[in-house]
């Protein structure tokens, strides 16, 4: 994980993510998923390029299951912009920069 990724859990995810005043970005992953590891390096230079203007973080949903259910993730990498406590864009798969930046920059 990135200087600027963060790791969101169960625990603090009500607090960190649907709390914040800033768009959050969520990673939805598991150890297991090939296509998690290949999006990895993109999450971390949306982190670092955004970096006061959003927060970027991942959630393993094998650690974290409820949080998943109650986004209806069912397929990973699922990536999630949330912002005042409501999903804003949602992507699903190894999707490139530029398109979550592109998501991104509609709401900063």
């Amino acid at each position: 994980m990135g200087e600027f990724t963060r790791e969101f859990t169960e625990d603090n995810f009500e607090a960190d993510v649907l709390g914040a005043s800033v768009p959050v970005v969520v990673d939805f992953w598991a150890e297991w998923c090939g296509p998690c590891k290949m999006l990895a390096p993109t999450i971390d230079k949306i982190a670092e390029k955004y970096n006061g203007k959003v927060i970027v973080g991942k959630l393993n949903v094998d650690n974290s299951p409820s949080v998943a259910q109650k986004f209806n993730v069912r397929s990973i990498p699922n990536v999630l912009i949330i912002f005042n406590g409501e999903v804003k864009e949602q992507v699903v798969g190894n999707v490139p920069e530029a398109d979550i930046s592109a998501l991104l920059d509609k709401l900063v």
